[in-house]
């Protein structure tokens, strides 16, 4: 009889957890396939920080930025990875999409270690690589920087190549380019490889008034989930943070991610885990002034076709305090 019981217990106790299983929400993730954001993710699946907060993660890996946007604005995902001035963008033009901040990471601009360039006018006709397209984010800061310390157009004084982040990492390293801007995790190879950073994008934007504080890039959510389901999302934020927090301070668990960050040796593996570090924004809430200072200025770098209708921060552009 009593173990006739037990069986019953733990027959009832195995279809209570199916469904509580069932009942967890899941969180289609579609970020590119070999990003950084993934090692995060990782670690969230990992130590089960997505059922710890009251949802299943499902990522989606993708072959571009493009890609996830379209799978995000088709209904066939829930939350993508984009820089916050793509979503004011997106909010100014009616799209009711809200950013949770995941990085504040942001690359720089690099000479090889023995290049005789000591400042930005020491790069005046030579060959610049930039990650992305003239609307560049980095390149931009760049720019004004130039012109507000050196009076120089940096545009017009340099030659410009344009290409995908591994095309500018490989022109970089072999000399088709006399100094490049990459993707902070690109810069951190180069810096690994020998490459030393002429000025980075942190150093410029404090420099013209900018908090480096700001996170860039983080998770993407549409508002009516934020409405429908604000537990659902103020998990995948709690998630974040917790994986954070442990990949803040444990070395451990980047020996276990190694093996898909693409590292080529020691030097790359650290370099790639300071950088992720350095990146990690402070708990709390996004300083909204500081975010409007910026996008003041990237309006007035990149107007319209990089903004749209943004000219100021929309409100609700940011997640703040999980609501």
């Amino acid at each position: 009889m009593t173990f006739m019981k037990s069986i019953t217990t733990a027959a009832i106790s195995l279809c209570l957890a199916t469904a509580s299983l069932a009942d967890t929400p899941t969180l289609r993730a579609a970020v590119l396939k070999f990003g950084t954001v993934n090692w995060e993710l990782d670690t969230i699946k990992h130590h089960g920080l997505d059922q710890a907060n009251g949802f299943t993660l499902d990522v989606q890996g993708m072959a571009g930025g493009s890609a996830a946007k379209v799978a995000f604005q088709g209904g066939e995902a829930d939350v993508i990875v984009s820089d916050w001035l793509w979503v004011a963008r997106q909010r100014a033009a009616g799209n009711d999409f809200v950013f949770i901040p995941y990085s504040k990471a942001v690359g720089g601009i690099m000479v090889p270690g023995d290049s005789t360039a000591q400042n930005l006018t020491d790069l005046a006709g030579r060959k610049i690589g930039i990650a992305g397209g003239p609307l560049d984010k980095s390149w931009l800061i760049l720019q004004a920087y130039a012109a507000k310390n050196h009076a120089m157009d940096l545009g017009d004084a340099t030659e410009q190549v344009f290409g995908a982040p591994p095309l500018i990492f490989g022109a970089a390293r072999s000399g088709e380019v006399d100094a490049a801007i990459n993707f902070w995790h690109f810069g951190a190879k180069m810096n690994a490889g020998g490459m030393r950073t002429l000025i980075d994008v942190a150093e410029a934007s404090a420099d013209l008034g900018l908090d480096p504080e700001t996170p860039l890039l983080g998770y993407v959510v549409k508002g009516e989930m934020l409405r429908d389901n604000p537990n659902l999302v103020a998990g995948l934020a709690a998630a974040s943070r917790g994986a954070k927090d442990i990949l803040a301070s444990d070395d451990a668990e980047w020996d276990r991610l190694r093996p898909r960050m693409n590292a080529d040796d020691d030097a790359q593996f650290a370099a790639l885990v300071a950088g992720f570090r350095a990146g990690i924004p402070a708990p709390g809430p996004t300083d909204e002034d500081a975010a409007g200072r910026m996008l003041e200025l990237m309006y007035e770098l990149g107007g319209a076709e990089l903004l749209g209708q943004a000219t100021a921060l929309p409100d609700g552009t940011f997640l703040q305090n999980g609501s």
